[in-house]
């Protein structure tokens, strides 16, 4: 489940069979690793490295490019630095994902920034919510209306903790299991979740049924304890980057990761056809965006 690069420089430009290797990797639903990529913090943003920055009930803290606004911590003084970190993160995020598929690119929709301080083990969770269970991601707030979500994750942890993930099965296997357990969304919900600001835009069919695969694996104890799986540990100073809305993953340890969010069209991919839109599309016989 895992195609490894030797990089050490998130602005190196790779040759183009690396590039191939990582686009073909990433599109078949494999992790991208890079053990030797750290995103390095500034020694004046050591002190951020702690749980107690996340405020309240908060596991993360995230950063808005569009808004130019941090959520999730208690309000104070180091904001601005705080933010700095996340955006100095997400530039060279993006950097990585251009420089390995340069096709990408042009339509690149670059989207939050989080940072993830709290430890995985102990939290309290609902099983919706629980990342510690093996789902895809899906958004119930943000429609991706078959766009693609790409994530790139760095362990900063400072005390040498590994992001420990499960990596399950293929994602059609998993579709054709659950497909048949999601309900349709009743008539009208997508344009009244719209209009109340529940949503930014209209779900369309393929959300909702990412949304009901999301609840449908999460939900089945008797899956998630019976199914197959690979644990890997990505130690600090290591970088992984998937596609989640195709990788089957859980997170199982650690504290301390940043994580950049990319959304990309379909039409972007070298194969469009190994998308969950298509995929679903060919396994339901129904055009879903």
């Amino acid at each position: 489940m895992l195609e490894t690069f030797d990089s050490q420089n998130w602005h190196d430009p790779f040759h183009a069979t690396d590039q191939s290797r990582a686009v073909a990797a990433l599109e078949a639903g494999k992790v991208l690793f890079l053990p030797r990529l750290a995103f390095r913090p500034l020694n004046s943003e050591t002190r951020f490295l702690s749980a107690d920055l996340a405020g309240g009930s908060r596991k993360n803290v995230s950063y808005d490019p569009v808004r130019g606004a941090l959520g999730g911590t208690k309000p104070g003084p180091d904001d601005a630095e705080i933010s700095a970190m996340m955006q100095r993160f997400g530039r060279d995020a993006r950097a990585l994902v251009t420089g390995l598929a340069p096709a990408y690119a042009p339509h690149l929709e670059q989207a939050r920034t989080s940072f993830r301080p709290v430890p995985v083990q102990g939290r309290a969770q609902s099983v919706r919510h629980d990342d510690r269970l093996l789902h895809i991601d899906a958004f119930p707030s943000r429609p991706m209306r078959g766009r693609r979500i790409l994530r790139v994750f760095s362990n900063i942890s400072p005390d040498g903790s590994a992001r420990e993930w499960r990596v399950g099965g293929h994602f059609i296997d998993y579709a054709t299991r659950f497909a048949p357990r999601v309900r349709p969304p009743l008539p009208g919900a997508a344009l009244a979740l719209a209009s109340l600001g529940l949503t930014k835009g209209r779900r369309s069919a393929y959300d909702s049924l990412m949304l009901g695969l999301h609840d449908a694996g999460k939900f089945d104890a008797n899956w998630q304890r019976d199914t197959s799986y690979e644990t890997v540990d990505f130690p600090p100073g290591s970088t992984w980057m998937c596609f989640t809305d195709i990788v089957l993953h859980a997170a199982m340890a650690g504290r301390c990761a940043l994580e950049q969010t990319f959304h990309i069209p379909v039409a972007a991919m070298a194969r469009p056809e190994l998308s969950p839109l298509r995929m679903l599309e060919n396994l339901t016989g129904k055009i879903l965006a």
